[in-house]
């Protein structure tokens, strides 16, 4: 029998629900991903954060590989109930896997014709290798 507050949140067609990040402190968005009903019930239960991985069909416990663990110090739902939001203590300050803080260090910047994405968070650590998640 599957918990009440799991059947409160709004999955879509394939059974997902998009999650923010943010660490707990700074404020800053880390990332974004993905979970399902196992992934959030998972969370809940370890205080680890675990996604579920579209690109690899799997679950995902966050750090397992990298060592850039979330520990989960609040959970939330959105108003419409079909977004949730983790409030993260991030171990070591790294989030994404190309070893920057955030997967949110591209920054839309405008020259004198167009727009240029511009990286504007250094590599904190090289990362061993490329995960795609």
């Amino acid at each position: 029998m599957e918990a009440a507050w799991l059947e409160a949140v709004k999955w879509d067609a394939r059974g997902l629900a998009p999650v923010i990040v943010q660490e707990i402190g700074s404020n800053d968005i880390l990332m974004f991903a993905w979970m399902n009903r196992t992934a959030l019930l998972q969370t809940a239960e370890t205080g680890r954060a675990v996604y579920w991985s579209r690109s690899r069909g799997q679950l995902w416990l966050k750090g397992e590989e990298s060592g850039h663990i979330q520990y989960v110090r609040e959970l939330r739902l959105d108003c419409d109930q079909d977004a949730l939001l983790l409030k993260v203590e991030q171990v070591a300050g790294i989030a994404c896997h190309t070893g920057r803080h955030s997967c949110f260090f591209q920054k839309l910047e405008a020259t004198q014709n167009d727009y240029v994405w511009s990286m504007v968070e250094p590599v904190l650590k090289t990362p061993e290798k490329s995960l795609n998640v």
